[in-house]
């Protein structure tokens, strides 16, 4: 069983180095009176441990009768704080040499350095969230992208524990009747009405597989959707990645062979990350190194969500060949033809490209003309639906394994029931996606799980 700590711990809430201001956070049931043994009211003998929760006072923080810097004091008294604790925090001036001086003066008299995490842990161990949404504070902090953030904020809210809370709660209440029937085996009786259990199997089923489908868009939310930006050498790929990030990112050669390693960066284009891949040119070389260039661009369309297949414009008439000879090797990739140096072609010929190929894109990118067009679809790829409507995405990848698994035993479940066993070997399953699911909120929990999740958070939260 995980108990929470008693002792105060302390750490820099704000990022390490020089800045306008630093807060300093403390936490535990003597946070307050540590604090106010080290707090002198600007206005007369303020004592701490008698305010009110939820305020702010001004003064300065002593060691003995030397003054180390003026403060404002935030008192945050339990249960209602973030750790569920008594909360203290320390607004003190920017400078290394104080942040310092108050931490070790803290730690001089009993408090401890906090552990990556440990604030939020002990929220999560407090009962002032539940694991999912501790998660998501990391996620939160890490969000780079309006995506991403929107991902992480709806999950600290506690929308995807709602959903797994309510799954949980319906199987937790059918898997007590089936326990009940195991109790009274002998007398053949049963609790639990089949029909109804058989919906409830089902319904929990396709919301699972709906979560567990969400996870392909949530993971590239918040990590980036890569692209990768592929074809012959010397058709403009590094031209175009300097084009979208407005700068002279790869090396622009008119001799072939330029790139021979991947160039890789990210853009944020209405509210998603990309990660652009400027890949080694496509041919057939004798040149070693360029060769292995050459694999690692097969490479990165393996790994990437969408492909920008750039050819030349000059080459149109083998645009056919082109098309069918990449997705004839990726069928399952979204590929996006993307005609360039359009400024060597007449109006008419574009015209005629463009009534040809429904989904061409024709661009320059030298000239920068027709880059609007491809961040206009890129968007319209990154299929936001499901973000734009508020709905559950899964973007945690342990998240992901428990669902899989929850999932799975409800498939277990289901195959019991149909096949007509007894009763005690499907209720096995039901404990196991019981369990599966309690991972998920935290209801099951291990050290080494917690331990693991709250390694990766930074120290202070």
């Amino acid at each position: 069983m995980n108990t929470v700590p008693n002792d105060t711990i302390i750490a820099l809430a704000t990022s390490s180095g020089v800045g306008a201001i630093a807060v300093i956070r403390l936490s535990g049931d003597k946070a307050i009176e540590i604090a106010n043994t080290h707090f002198k009211s600007k206005f007369g003998n303020k004592d701490l441990t008698k305010v009110k929760t939820h305020t702010i006072h001004l003064g300065n923080i002593v060691e003995n009768e030397r003054v180390i810097d003026e403060v404002l004091v935030s008192v945050f008294k339990n249960p209602n704080s973030y750790t569920g604790e008594n909360v203290v925090e320390i607004s003190c001036h920017g400078s290394v040499y104080i942040q310092q001086e108050i931490l070790q003066l803290f730690i001089k008299n009993g408090v401890r350095n906090a552990n990556p995490g440990e604030f939020t842990l002990r929220a999560f161990l407090n009962g002032k969230m539940d694991l999912s949404q501790a998660e998501a504070v990391a996620d939160l902090i890490s969000s780079n992208s309006a995506a991403s953030h929107q991902v992480a904020l709806q999950q600290m809210r506690g929308g995807f524990s709602t959903e797994i809370e309510k799954l949980r709660q319906q199987l937790l209440n059918f898997a007590s009747l089936i326990e009940l029937e195991l109790d009274f085996a002998e007398e053949d009786v049963e609790f639990a009405d089949r029909t109804e259990f058989n919906k409830l199997i089902a319904q929990i089923s396709e919301v699972l597989k709906r979560l567990i489908d969400s996870f392909s868009l949530g993971n590239v939310l918040k990590n980036g959707i890569p692209v990768a930006i592929v074809g012959e050498p010397n058709v403009g790929k590094s031209t175009l990645l300097n084009a979208l990030l407005n700068e002279e990112k790869a090396i622009v050669s008119h001799i072939a062979g330029t790139t021979r390693d991947a160039i890789e960066d990210e853009l944020i284009i209405d509210g998603v990350a990309y990660r652009f891949i400027d890949t080694a040119g496509i041919r057939n070389t004798e040149d070693f190194v360029e060769n292995i260039g050459i694999q690692k661009t097969f490479e990165n369309i393996e790994k990437a969500q969408l492909v920008l297949h750039l050819i030349d414009s000059l080459k149109i008439a083998t645009l056919n060949t082109a098309i069918e000879e990449l997705t004839s090797k990726y069928p399952s990739k979204k590929i996006l033809t993307i005609v360039n140096k359009a400024d060597l072609l007449t109006e008419e010929q574009i015209s005629i490209l463009k009534t040809q190929y429904s989904d061409l894109i024709v661009l320059s990118a030298k000239q920068k003309t027709g880059i609007h067009e491809l961040t206009t679809t890129l968007t319209q790829l990154a299929n936001k639906g499901a973000l734009s409507n508020n709905e559950t995405i899964v973007s945690n990848s342990r998240h992901f394994e428990a669902l899989n698994n929850a999932y799975n035993a409800i498939k277990e479940v289901q195959k019991g029931i149909d096949l007509q066993i007894s009763t005690d070997l499907f209720a096995i399953d039901i404990r196991q996606a019981l369990f599966h699911l309690g991972e998920i909120t935290g209801e099951v929990t291990t050290e080494d799980l917690l331990g693991n999740i709250f390694a990766n958070f930074c120290i202070g939260k």
